[in-house]
Protein backbone atom coordinates (compact mmCIF):
# COMPACT_ATOMS: atom_id res chain seq x y z
CA UNK A 1 0.00 0.00 0.00
CA UNK A 2 1.18 3.49 -0.82
CA UNK A 3 2.26 5.48 2.22
CA UNK A 4 -0.17 8.18 3.24
CA UNK A 5 -2.49 9.32 6.00
CA UNK A 6 -5.54 7.14 6.54
CA UNK A 7 -8.50 7.29 8.90
CA UNK A 8 -8.10 3.54 9.36
CA UNK A 9 -4.67 4.03 10.94
CA UNK A 10 -5.02 7.44 12.65
CA UNK A 11 -7.34 7.15 15.60
CA UNK A 12 -9.65 9.99 16.54
CA UNK A 13 -8.77 10.87 20.12
CA UNK A 14 -11.28 12.37 22.55
CA UNK A 15 -10.87 16.06 23.40
CA UNK A 16 -8.53 16.93 26.23
CA UNK A 17 -10.75 16.75 29.35
CA UNK A 18 -9.91 20.27 30.49
CA UNK A 19 -10.13 22.07 27.17
CA UNK A 20 -13.08 19.95 26.05
CA UNK A 21 -14.90 21.12 29.16
CA UNK A 22 -13.99 24.71 28.34
CA UNK A 23 -15.34 24.32 24.81
CA UNK A 24 -18.68 22.99 26.10
CA UNK A 25 -18.89 25.86 28.58
CA UNK A 26 -18.29 28.45 25.86
CA UNK A 27 -21.04 26.95 23.68
CA UNK A 28 -23.57 26.89 26.53
CA UNK A 29 -26.13 29.67 25.81
CA UNK A 30 -27.34 29.92 29.42
CA UNK A 31 -26.70 33.22 31.20
CA UNK A 32 -26.22 31.67 34.62
CA UNK A 33 -23.37 29.28 33.93
CA UNK A 34 -20.22 28.77 35.97
CA UNK A 35 -16.79 27.53 34.84
CA UNK A 36 -15.12 25.60 37.66
CA UNK A 37 -12.87 23.69 35.31
CA UNK A 38 -9.99 25.65 33.87
CA UNK A 39 -7.13 26.41 36.24
CA UNK A 40 -6.89 30.17 35.85
CA UNK A 41 -7.48 32.90 38.41
CA UNK A 42 -10.58 35.07 38.12
CA UNK A 43 -11.47 38.21 40.08
CA UNK A 44 -14.70 38.93 41.97
CA UNK A 45 -16.36 39.78 38.66
CA UNK A 46 -15.34 36.46 37.12
CA UNK A 47 -12.85 38.16 34.80
CA UNK A 48 -9.16 37.43 34.09
CA UNK A 49 -6.88 39.59 36.24
CA UNK A 50 -3.57 41.08 35.16
CA UNK A 51 -1.47 41.44 38.29
CA UNK A 52 -0.49 45.07 39.11
CA UNK A 53 3.12 43.90 39.42
CA UNK A 54 2.93 42.52 35.88
CA UNK A 55 1.53 45.77 34.48
CA UNK A 56 4.36 47.71 36.10
CA UNK A 57 6.99 45.24 34.89
CA UNK A 58 5.66 45.25 31.33
CA UNK A 59 5.88 49.02 31.24
CA UNK A 60 9.51 48.92 32.40
CA UNK A 61 10.44 46.16 29.95
CA UNK A 62 8.78 47.75 26.94
CA UNK A 63 10.20 51.22 27.63
CA UNK A 64 13.76 50.09 28.31
CA UNK A 65 16.33 51.53 25.87
CA UNK A 66 17.62 48.04 25.08
CA UNK A 67 14.17 46.46 24.56
CA UNK A 68 14.13 44.08 21.58
CA UNK A 69 12.92 40.72 20.37
CA UNK A 70 16.26 39.05 19.77
CA UNK A 71 16.86 35.37 20.49
CA UNK A 72 17.59 34.34 24.05
CA UNK A 73 20.45 31.92 24.76
CA UNK A 74 19.45 28.25 24.44
CA UNK A 75 19.36 27.93 28.23
CA UNK A 76 17.14 30.98 28.57
CA UNK A 77 17.48 34.43 30.07
CA UNK A 78 20.26 34.14 32.67
CA UNK A 79 18.79 36.83 34.92
CA UNK A 80 15.48 34.96 34.95
CA UNK A 81 16.83 31.47 35.69
CA UNK A 82 19.09 32.80 38.46
CA UNK A 83 16.24 34.75 40.07
CA UNK A 84 13.82 31.82 39.66
CA UNK A 85 16.22 29.54 41.54
CA UNK A 86 16.38 32.06 44.41
CA UNK A 87 12.57 32.25 44.58
CA UNK A 88 12.16 28.50 45.04
CA UNK A 89 15.34 27.74 47.02
CA UNK A 90 15.71 31.00 48.98
CA UNK A 91 18.05 33.91 48.36
CA UNK A 92 20.48 32.54 50.97
CA UNK A 93 20.32 28.96 49.69
CA UNK A 94 23.55 27.04 50.41
CA UNK A 95 22.94 25.02 47.23
CA UNK A 96 23.09 28.20 45.14
CA UNK A 97 26.08 29.57 47.05
CA UNK A 98 27.94 26.29 46.53
CA UNK A 99 27.18 26.25 42.78
CA UNK A 100 25.24 22.98 43.01
CA UNK A 101 22.24 24.17 40.97
CA UNK A 102 21.93 23.74 37.20
CA UNK A 103 19.04 25.77 35.75
CA UNK A 104 17.43 25.98 32.31
CA UNK A 105 14.44 28.00 31.11
CA UNK A 106 11.44 25.98 29.96
CA UNK A 107 7.99 26.37 28.42
CA UNK A 108 6.27 26.82 31.78
CA UNK A 109 5.70 23.81 34.03
CA UNK A 110 4.60 21.39 31.32
CA UNK A 111 7.72 22.14 29.30
CA UNK A 112 9.81 21.77 32.44
CA UNK A 113 8.36 18.30 33.08
CA UNK A 114 8.91 17.30 29.46
CA UNK A 115 12.53 18.48 29.61
CA UNK A 116 13.07 16.70 32.92
CA UNK A 117 11.53 13.51 31.52
CA UNK A 118 13.85 13.42 28.52
CA UNK A 119 16.87 14.14 30.69
CA UNK A 120 15.94 11.42 33.20
CA UNK A 121 15.33 8.92 30.41
CA UNK A 122 18.81 9.35 28.97
CA UNK A 123 21.01 10.35 31.89
CA UNK A 124 19.66 9.10 35.23
CA UNK A 125 21.76 5.92 35.38
CA UNK A 126 24.29 3.98 37.42
CA UNK A 127 27.93 5.03 37.08
CA UNK A 128 29.46 3.88 33.82
CA UNK A 129 26.21 2.98 32.09
CA UNK A 130 25.46 4.47 28.71
CA UNK A 131 22.24 5.28 26.87
CA UNK A 132 20.26 2.16 26.04
CA UNK A 133 21.95 -0.08 28.62
CA UNK A 134 19.15 0.17 31.15
CA UNK A 135 15.45 0.92 31.03
CA UNK A 136 14.34 4.46 31.89
CA UNK A 137 13.53 5.06 35.57
CA UNK A 138 10.02 4.55 36.83
CA UNK A 139 8.32 7.84 37.72
CA UNK A 140 5.76 7.50 40.52
CA UNK A 141 2.87 9.99 40.42
CA UNK A 142 0.26 10.49 43.12
CA UNK A 143 -3.17 8.91 42.78
CA UNK A 144 -4.84 11.16 41.78
CA UNK A 145 -2.58 13.67 40.07
CA UNK A 146 -2.72 16.27 37.32
CA UNK A 147 -3.79 14.22 34.31
CA UNK A 148 -1.12 15.63 32.01
CA UNK A 149 1.68 14.14 34.14
CA UNK A 150 1.15 10.71 32.59
CA UNK A 151 0.96 12.09 29.04
CA UNK A 152 4.13 14.16 29.42
CA UNK A 153 6.25 11.25 30.65
CA UNK A 154 4.58 8.73 28.35
CA UNK A 155 5.31 10.71 25.20
CA UNK A 156 9.05 10.76 25.99
CA UNK A 157 9.12 7.06 26.79
CA UNK A 158 9.40 7.24 30.57
CA UNK A 159 7.21 4.67 32.37
CA UNK A 160 4.96 5.78 35.22
CA UNK A 161 3.33 4.20 38.23
CA UNK A 162 0.96 5.49 40.92
CA UNK A 163 1.38 5.88 44.66
CA UNK A 164 -1.58 6.19 47.06
CA UNK A 165 -2.32 9.76 48.05
CA UNK A 166 -6.00 10.53 48.61
CA UNK A 167 -8.12 8.65 51.13
CA UNK A 168 -11.64 9.18 49.87
CA UNK A 169 -13.28 7.91 53.07
CA UNK A 170 -11.54 10.46 55.31
CA UNK A 171 -10.95 13.01 52.53
CA UNK A 172 -7.37 13.36 53.67
CA UNK A 173 -3.83 12.21 52.84
CA UNK A 174 -3.20 8.46 52.76
CA UNK A 175 0.22 8.81 54.38
CA UNK A 176 0.70 5.14 55.21
CA UNK A 177 -0.13 4.07 51.66
CA UNK A 178 2.25 6.72 50.33
CA UNK A 179 5.14 5.55 52.55
CA UNK A 180 4.49 1.89 51.75
CA UNK A 181 4.75 2.66 48.03
CA UNK A 182 8.09 4.43 48.59
CA UNK A 183 9.44 1.42 50.50
CA UNK A 184 8.35 -1.05 47.83
CA UNK A 185 9.41 0.90 44.72
CA UNK A 186 12.51 -0.28 42.82
CA UNK A 187 15.61 1.52 44.06
CA UNK A 188 16.44 4.52 41.91
CA UNK A 189 12.81 5.35 41.13
CA UNK A 190 11.61 8.93 40.77
CA UNK A 191 8.84 10.27 43.02
CA UNK A 192 6.96 13.22 41.57
CA UNK A 193 5.90 15.47 44.45
CA UNK A 194 3.53 18.45 44.29
CA UNK A 195 5.46 21.20 46.08
CA UNK A 196 2.29 22.92 47.29
CA UNK A 197 -1.45 23.05 46.47
CA UNK A 198 -1.68 19.44 45.32
CA UNK A 199 -3.58 19.16 42.04
CA UNK A 200 -6.36 17.99 42.04
CA UNK A 201 -7.02 17.45 45.75
CA UNK A 202 -5.73 20.68 47.31
CA UNK A 203 -4.58 18.51 50.23
CA UNK A 204 -0.90 18.93 51.13
CA UNK A 205 1.17 16.99 53.66
CA UNK A 206 1.92 18.76 56.92
CA UNK A 207 5.59 19.61 57.61
CA UNK A 208 5.89 16.53 59.82
CA UNK A 209 4.37 14.34 57.09
CA UNK A 210 6.72 15.89 54.53
CA UNK A 211 9.70 14.94 56.70
CA UNK A 212 8.56 11.31 56.81
CA UNK A 213 8.00 11.26 53.04
CA UNK A 214 11.39 12.80 52.23
CA UNK A 215 13.19 10.57 54.73
CA UNK A 216 11.62 7.48 53.13
CA UNK A 217 12.60 8.63 49.63
CA UNK A 218 16.14 9.22 50.85
CA UNK A 219 16.40 5.93 52.76
CA UNK A 220 15.30 3.89 49.75
CA UNK A 221 17.55 5.51 47.16
CA UNK A 222 14.95 7.39 45.14
CA UNK A 223 15.04 10.78 43.43
CA UNK A 224 12.50 13.51 44.37
CA UNK A 225 11.05 15.55 41.51
CA UNK A 226 9.10 18.58 42.74
CA UNK A 227 6.43 20.06 40.51
CA UNK A 228 6.09 23.65 41.73
CA UNK A 229 3.18 25.31 39.95
CA UNK A 230 1.59 27.32 42.77
CA UNK A 231 4.31 28.87 44.93
CA UNK A 232 2.85 31.91 46.66
CA UNK A 233 -0.51 31.32 45.05
CA UNK A 234 -1.32 28.59 47.55
CA UNK A 235 -1.01 30.32 50.91
CA UNK A 236 -0.04 33.84 49.88
CA UNK A 237 3.50 33.27 51.16
CA UNK A 238 6.37 32.43 48.81
CA UNK A 239 8.40 31.19 51.77
CA UNK A 240 5.72 28.93 53.22
CA UNK A 241 4.84 27.39 49.87
CA UNK A 242 8.50 26.54 49.18
CA UNK A 243 8.94 24.79 52.54
CA UNK A 244 8.89 21.21 51.26
CA UNK A 245 11.33 21.93 48.42
CA UNK A 246 13.77 23.73 50.70
CA UNK A 247 13.48 20.98 53.31
CA UNK A 248 14.40 18.39 50.70
CA UNK A 249 17.29 20.42 49.29
CA UNK A 250 18.85 21.84 52.46
CA UNK A 251 18.28 19.29 55.24
CA UNK A 252 21.48 17.25 55.49
CA UNK A 253 19.59 14.32 57.03
CA UNK A 254 18.55 13.34 53.52
CA UNK A 255 20.82 11.85 50.91
CA UNK A 256 19.47 12.14 47.39
CA UNK A 257 21.23 11.55 44.05
CA UNK A 258 19.87 14.98 43.23
CA UNK A 259 16.68 17.00 43.52
CA UNK A 260 14.79 18.00 40.37
CA UNK A 261 12.46 21.00 40.42
CA UNK A 262 10.02 21.88 37.64
CA UNK A 263 8.90 25.46 38.19
CA UNK A 264 6.04 27.35 36.58
CA UNK A 265 5.18 31.06 36.70
CA UNK A 266 1.84 30.67 34.92
CA UNK A 267 -0.39 30.77 38.00
CA UNK A 268 1.54 32.87 40.50
CA UNK A 269 2.30 35.65 38.00
CA UNK A 270 -0.90 35.17 36.01
CA UNK A 271 0.99 34.93 32.71
CA UNK A 272 -0.66 31.72 31.55
CA UNK A 273 -0.13 32.21 27.84
CA UNK A 274 3.47 33.42 28.02
CA UNK A 275 4.77 29.98 29.15
CA UNK A 276 7.44 31.02 31.64
CA UNK A 277 9.14 28.24 33.59
CA UNK A 278 12.40 26.63 34.58
CA UNK A 279 14.04 23.32 35.42
CA UNK A 280 16.51 23.20 38.30
CA UNK A 281 18.67 20.20 39.11
CA UNK A 282 20.24 20.44 42.56
CA UNK A 283 23.27 18.18 42.89
CA UNK A 284 24.56 16.78 46.20
CA UNK A 285 27.98 18.39 45.72
CA UNK A 286 29.68 20.85 43.40
CA UNK A 287 31.34 19.35 40.34
CA UNK A 288 32.14 21.91 37.67
CA UNK A 289 32.64 19.24 35.00
CA UNK A 290 29.31 17.60 35.79
CA UNK A 291 27.50 20.96 35.91
CA UNK A 292 28.82 21.79 32.46
CA UNK A 293 27.91 18.39 31.05
CA UNK A 294 24.34 18.60 32.39
CA UNK A 295 23.95 22.12 31.02
CA UNK A 296 25.10 20.94 27.59
CA UNK A 297 22.68 18.00 27.54
CA UNK A 298 19.72 20.16 28.57
CA UNK A 299 20.71 22.67 25.89
CA UNK A 300 20.75 19.88 23.29
CA UNK A 301 17.16 18.95 24.14
CA UNK A 302 15.99 22.57 24.06
CA UNK A 303 17.80 23.26 20.79
CA UNK A 304 16.30 20.21 19.08
CA UNK A 305 12.74 20.91 20.18
CA UNK A 306 12.21 24.68 20.40
CA UNK A 307 15.61 26.10 19.37
CA UNK A 308 15.54 28.54 22.28
CA UNK A 309 12.91 29.65 24.81
CA UNK A 310 10.56 32.63 24.38
CA UNK A 311 11.80 35.95 25.66
CA UNK A 312 8.96 38.32 26.50
CA UNK A 313 7.46 36.53 29.48
CA UNK A 314 10.89 35.71 30.89
CA UNK A 315 11.86 39.38 30.71
CA UNK A 316 8.70 40.46 32.51
CA UNK A 317 9.02 37.84 35.27
CA UNK A 318 12.73 38.58 35.61
CA UNK A 319 11.95 42.26 36.07
CA UNK A 320 9.51 41.42 38.88
CA UNK A 321 11.95 39.08 40.59
CA UNK A 322 14.91 41.46 40.45
CA UNK A 323 13.24 44.82 41.19
CA UNK A 324 12.58 45.23 44.95
CA UNK A 325 9.47 47.42 44.64
CA UNK A 326 7.95 45.11 42.01
CA UNK A 327 8.77 42.05 44.09
CA UNK A 328 6.98 43.64 47.04
CA UNK A 329 3.95 44.40 44.85
CA UNK A 330 4.00 40.80 43.59
CA UNK A 331 3.91 39.50 47.16
CA UNK A 332 0.84 41.67 47.76
CA UNK A 333 -0.76 40.38 44.54
CA UNK A 334 -0.26 36.82 45.76
CA UNK A 335 -2.01 37.67 49.02
CA UNK A 336 -4.88 39.21 47.07
CA UNK A 337 -5.38 36.06 44.99
CA UNK A 338 -4.92 33.49 47.73
CA UNK A 339 -7.13 35.41 50.17
CA UNK A 340 -9.97 35.67 47.67
CA UNK A 341 -9.84 31.94 46.99
CA UNK A 342 -9.77 31.11 50.71
CA UNK A 343 -12.79 33.35 51.19
CA UNK A 344 -14.67 31.54 48.41
CA UNK A 345 -13.89 28.17 50.01
CA UNK A 346 -15.37 29.36 53.28
CA UNK A 347 -18.46 30.90 51.68
CA UNK A 348 -19.17 27.75 49.67
CA UNK A 349 -18.96 25.53 52.75
CA UNK A 350 -21.04 27.92 54.85
CA UNK A 351 -23.82 27.85 52.28
CA UNK A 352 -23.71 24.05 51.99
CA UNK A 353 -23.92 23.80 55.78
CA UNK A 354 -26.78 26.32 55.88
CA UNK A 355 -28.65 24.14 53.40
CA UNK A 356 -27.88 21.04 55.49
CA UNK A 357 -26.49 19.41 52.36
CA UNK A 358 -25.95 15.70 53.10
CA UNK A 359 -22.37 14.77 53.85
CA UNK A 360 -19.38 16.58 55.31
CA UNK A 361 -17.90 19.54 53.42
CA UNK A 362 -15.25 20.95 55.76
CA UNK A 363 -12.53 19.20 53.76
CA UNK A 364 -12.97 22.00 51.20
CA UNK A 365 -11.68 24.58 53.70
CA UNK A 366 -8.86 22.28 54.84
CA UNK A 367 -7.57 22.18 51.28
CA UNK A 368 -5.62 25.03 49.73
CA UNK A 369 -4.67 26.47 46.38
CA UNK A 370 -6.74 26.80 43.27
CA UNK A 371 -8.52 23.43 43.34
CA UNK A 372 -10.78 21.40 45.57
CA UNK A 373 -11.44 17.69 45.38
CA UNK A 374 -15.09 18.11 46.28
CA UNK A 375 -16.08 14.46 46.60
CA UNK A 376 -18.81 14.83 43.97
CA UNK A 377 -19.25 11.73 41.79
CA UNK A 378 -19.13 11.67 37.97
CA UNK A 379 -22.95 11.35 37.70
CA UNK A 380 -23.39 14.30 40.05
CA UNK A 381 -20.91 16.35 38.03
CA UNK A 382 -22.76 15.45 34.83
CA UNK A 383 -26.05 16.57 36.38
CA UNK A 384 -24.52 19.85 37.51
CA UNK A 385 -23.50 20.55 33.93
CA UNK A 386 -26.73 19.37 32.30
CA UNK A 387 -29.27 20.91 34.67
CA UNK A 388 -27.48 23.92 36.13
CA UNK A 389 -24.70 24.97 33.72
CA UNK A 390 -21.98 24.36 36.31
CA UNK A 391 -18.86 22.88 34.76
CA UNK A 392 -16.16 20.89 36.56
CA UNK A 393 -14.11 17.79 35.82
CA UNK A 394 -15.75 14.34 36.18
CA UNK A 395 -13.39 13.59 39.09
CA UNK A 396 -15.17 16.25 41.12
CA UNK A 397 -12.22 18.63 40.99
CA UNK A 398 -13.45 22.21 41.09
CA UNK A 399 -11.45 25.37 40.43
CA UNK A 400 -12.34 27.53 43.41
CA UNK A 401 -11.01 30.52 41.45
CA UNK A 402 -14.16 30.29 39.34
CA UNK A 403 -16.34 31.15 42.34
CA UNK A 404 -17.25 34.73 43.17
CA UNK A 405 -19.81 36.53 45.36
CA UNK A 406 -22.43 36.49 42.59
CA UNK A 407 -22.34 32.75 41.91
CA UNK A 408 -21.12 30.96 45.05
CA UNK A 409 -24.60 30.51 46.54
CA UNK A 410 -26.00 29.39 43.20
CA UNK A 411 -23.26 26.73 42.99
CA UNK A 412 -23.89 25.57 46.56
CA UNK A 413 -27.64 25.29 45.93
CA UNK A 414 -27.04 23.26 42.76
CA UNK A 415 -24.64 20.94 44.60
CA UNK A 416 -27.23 20.51 47.33
CA UNK A 417 -29.85 19.45 44.78
CA UNK A 418 -27.68 16.93 42.94
CA UNK A 419 -26.39 15.42 46.19
CA UNK A 420 -29.94 14.96 47.48
CA UNK A 421 -30.90 13.27 44.22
Amino acid sequence: MTRGFYSSTIAQLPPDPMFGLKARYQKDPRDKKVDLGIGAYRDDSGKPWILPSVRLAENLVQNATDYNHEYLPIGGLPAFTAAAAKVILGKDSPAIAEHRVVSTQSLSGTGALHLAGEFLRDHYKSAGETAGETAPPLVYCSNPTWGNHFQVFGIVGVPTAKYPYWDDASKSLDLEGFLKSIREAPAGSVFLLHATAHNPTGMDPTPEQWKKILKAISDHGHLPLFDSAYQGFSSGSLEKDAWAVREGVHNKEYSFPGVLICQSFAKNVGMYGERVGAVHLVLPEHDATLNSAITSQLAKIVRSEISNPPGYGAKVVSKILTTPELYKQWEQDLITMSSRISSMREQLVQELERLNTPGSWRHITRQQGMFSFTGLTPPQVAQLEKDYGIYLLPSGRASIAGLNPSNVNLVAQAIDKVVRN
